[in-house]
């Protein structure tokens, strides 16, 4: 496996050219496959399969914490990124779909 990008920036790159390039979004109600339509419950989150997952600290603050996660949509196989901030700046309902989607890790 080549070296960890440094940056959210490299990650999100390397996984496009990896082929994570289809429109997935993490909302309140869950994960969002915008090829297919498929949402997938925040309470289901564990059954989504995530490839990767790149975690990052701010420079100069450990709390500008982010995360980068290349995901498989369960229903069509549509491979897309998310990127979320995590730890002390993430909203409560993204807290909880993180959380479920890195218990299916």
């Amino acid at each position: 496996m080549p070296d960890a990008p440094d940056t959210v920036t490299e990650a999100v790159a390397l996984l496009e050219a990896e082929g994570y390039r289809d429109p997935v979004q993490l909302k309140a109600e869950g994960l969002v496959c915008s090829v297919c339509g498929t949402v997938t419950p925040s309470t289901e989150l564990a059954h989504v399969r995530v490839d990767r997952i790149f975690r990052f600290e701010g420079e100069s603050d450990p709390d500008d914490e982010m995360i980068v996660l290349a995901v498989s949509c369960s229903a069509c196989h549509a491979r897309g990124v998310i990127v979320a901030a995590y730890g002390v700046d993430v909203e409560p309902e993204q807290a909880e779909a993180l959380r479920h989607l890195a218990a299916g890790r």
